[in-house]
C-alpha cells in the first residue's frame, strides 16, 4: 500500500518537484498551498508523513506544527520541515515545535528521498 504523503508547499515549483519525487517513489502525495486549514487536512487525512514549509501564506509553517502536536490525534505524525532561512534559530523554533527532520532549500532529489524514506521506517 502506498504511503500517504502531505505536502505543505507554496511554491508551486518545489510543490511540483517534491511531488514527483516522491509519487514516482511510490508515494501518494496530496498538496495544500497555504497553512490555513493545514491542522485540520492532517486531521482529516491521516497521512503517514508531513512535510511542511517555514513560511506559509495565512499560517507558518511552526504554527501548523504546533497544531498538529497538540492534537492527540495527529501527534506522533512525523513532520519534516523545509526553509530557505537555515539559521540555528530557525531550526531551534522548529524543534522546539516539534518537527523530526529540518531541511533548507535548495535540497537535493536524493536527500529528500533519503528524509522521507527514513521517517516512514519508523
Amino acid at each position: 500500500m502506498a504511503r500517504r504523503v502531505l505536502l505543505i508547499e507554496d511554491e508551486p515549483n518545489i510543490a511540483e518537484a517534491i511531488w514527483f519525487i516522491l509519487n514516482r517513489d511510490g508515494c501518494q502525495v496530496a498538496t495544500l498551498a497555504d497553512g490555513l486549514g493545514a491542522a485540520e487536512a492532517v486531521r482529516a487525512d491521516r497521512p503517514d508523513l508531513v512535510i511542511v514549509d517555514l513560511m506559509l501564506p495565512g499560517c507558518s509553517g511552526l504554527d501548523v506544527v504546533k497544531a498538529i502536536r497538540a492534537d492527540p490525534a495527529t501527534e506522533a505524525v512525523p513532520v519534516l520541515m523545509l526553509t530557505a532561512k537555515g539559521q540555528g534559530r530557525d531550526r531551534e523554533a522548529a524543534e522546539q515545535a516539534g518537527v523530526d527532520r529540518f531541511m533548507t532549500k535548495p535540497f537535493s532529489n536524493a536527500d529528500m528521498l533519503a528524509s522521507v524514506r527514513a521517517l516512514l521506517a519508523r
